[in-house]
């Protein structure tokens, strides 16, 4: 067995936890005091972690989730690439703008990118829920949650949409444990 069998989805599982984290924690905290800057920037630079884990996670499912499976990873991976940029630049560019500084086509691309997204993230949790290697709950989590936190994105803070955070970030985290307590197969 090569270090990478265990390395990779381990690494996959920490970098979704700590997104989880990055997700969870500031939603929590904007329950309570609306959107900060602090909140936005945990937000906004944890994104970067989403990569990696939906690697191992589709990585753990392969097996089983076939043709359409490596399509809906295709999907989420590059819909979540742009999905990133949007958080991004919503918690750490736009956050600090007056909403008439952005320019209509940026609105426009933004929305297009989420949308994206929304529909990555729709294959990759269909692909989960018919694999049946995760469990139910976080496998339907995925795909419902965040999309729905795609679509809280682009309104208004609230305290439903800091729900959605940390519901967000229990999936993550279900989904990560799942991956780490996995055994790698034998060569």
């Amino acid at each position: 067995m090569t270090d990478n069998k265990i390395f990779l989805p381990r690494f996959g599982a920490v970098c979704g936890v700590v997104l989880a984290l990055s997700i969870g924690v500031p939603g929590a905290v904007e329950a309570f005091t609306g959107e900060t800057a602090a909140t936005s920037l945990v937000i906004g630079l944890g994104t970067a972690f989403g990569a990696p884990a939906v690697l191992a996670f589709h990585g753990h499912q392969a097996h089983a989730s076939g043709r359409f499976g490596a399509v809906a990873f295709a999907a989420n991976l590059l819909g979540l690439g742009l999905f990133t940029g949007v958080a991004f630049a919503l918690n750490l560019v736009i956050f600090f703008q007056e909403p008439a500084q952005v320019v209509p086509l940026t609105s426009a691309v933004l929305k297009a990118a989420s949308l994206v997204f929304v529909a990555g993230t729709l294959l990759f949790g269909v692909s989960m829920v018919r694999a049946r290697v995760f469990p139910a709950v976080p496998a339907w989590g995925y795909g419902i949650g965040f999309t729905v936190l795609a679509v809280f994105a682009a309104l208004p803070d609230t305290p439903w949409s800091a729900l959605v955070h940390v519901a967000c970030a229990v999936v993550l985290g279900w989904l990560s444990a799942a991956v780490w307590r996995a055994r790698p197969a034998l060569a």
